[in-house]
């Protein structure tokens, strides 16, 4: 029989998450180094339960901090940047873009160092994990430019799916936006997959290799009128989508709960039709005509 769980009980790398030390990755690693004790005991393993402010949870000897408020931040990430904090290469990361805000947040998901676009910045733990999720199909909206446009035939095998080396991919949305003089094309994607680098095999399937690749949204987030390197704070609006799409609402309606309040325009009544308003100005003239008693 299983001892029930305290309330309030934690993964062990979870607390450290929370607490800003590390990603849920990164702090699964610093338990496995042993590096974390537990009311001063070393522990191996990042699935202990712990309740935090309660459990004396330390890194290093150094206990952890409180947990900082939840934060969240879009960045228009640019070319030749990778998206985790430690790399081997010693290549730029878009973390040192955001050095200057005030909490430690990690990215959601990746984007691979050829590739710029709209790159979500969290401390939630929980709705980073939810997001990058398979099950949670969150959407993507790129453009890519192709060499050599593609015929529909082509277009319609990446709209079913393609087997790659890694299985079938999901069903997904294109476009042709623009073809260009020299008979290369810029296509507007949409995959809800997080998939190394799919929409560059995508297209490397049926042999038109990408040259430039940009996510222009995650999520329903868009960097339109952003520049590159900008980063900015997601309003209460658009953390409503994000949590409301990680909960599994539909992207089309994710939201539309926390909408017209204070603050919010209201939708306009429709206009009266022109039989209805020729309706009413008969009975109108009616009421004038009709003559009184007496």
């Amino acid at each position: 029989m299983t001892a029930p769980t305290e309330p309030g009980t934690v993964r062990l790398a979870k607390a450290i998450a929370r607490s800003g030390v590390a990603s849920r990755r990164g702090a699964e690693r610093l338990v496995a180094e042993g590096r974390v004790t537990v009311n001063g005991e070393l522990v191996h393993h990042p699935g202990h339960p712990v309740v935090p402010g309660r459990d004396r949870i330390a890194v290093d000897g150094q206990p952890i901090p409180e947990p900082a408020p939840h934060a969240y931040f879009l960045l228009y990430k640019p070319r030749g940047t990778v998206t985790t904090r430690d790399d081997p290469q010693g290549r730029r990361s878009v973390l040192d873009l955001v050095e200057h805000l005030p909490v430690r947040v990690e990215p959601v998901g990746r984007l691979d160092i050829e590739t710029e676009g709209a790159l979500l910045l969290t401390n939630d733990g929980e709705l980073a994990h939810r997001l990058t999720h398979p099950s949670s199909q969150v959407p993507k909206r790129y453009l890519v430019k192709v060499w050599k446009e593609p015929d529909d035939k082509k277009l319609r095998r990446i709209e079913r799916g393609i087997v790659l080396e890694d299985g079938r991919t999901a069903p997904c949305r294109l476009r042709v936006v623009e073809r260009t003089d020299s008979g290369n094309a810029w296509i507007e994607i949409t995959v809800t997959e997080g998939r190394n680098r799919l929409v560059r095999r995508l297209f490397e399937a049926v042999g038109h290799p990408v040259s430039k690749l940009r996510r222009e949204s995650f999520a329903t987030l868009s960097i339109r009128g952003m520049a590159r390197g900008e980063v900015r704070p997601l309003t209460a609006e658009e953390v409503a989508r994000l949590r409301d799409i990680a909960a599994g609402v539909p992207p089309s309606r994710a939201g539309l709960g926390h909408r017209r309040r204070k603050g919010f325009a209201r939708p306009k009544a429709p206009p009266t039709r022109p039989l209805q308003r020729k309706k009413a100005a008969r009975k109108a003239r009616g009421r004038k005509k009709k003559p009184s008693r007496r």
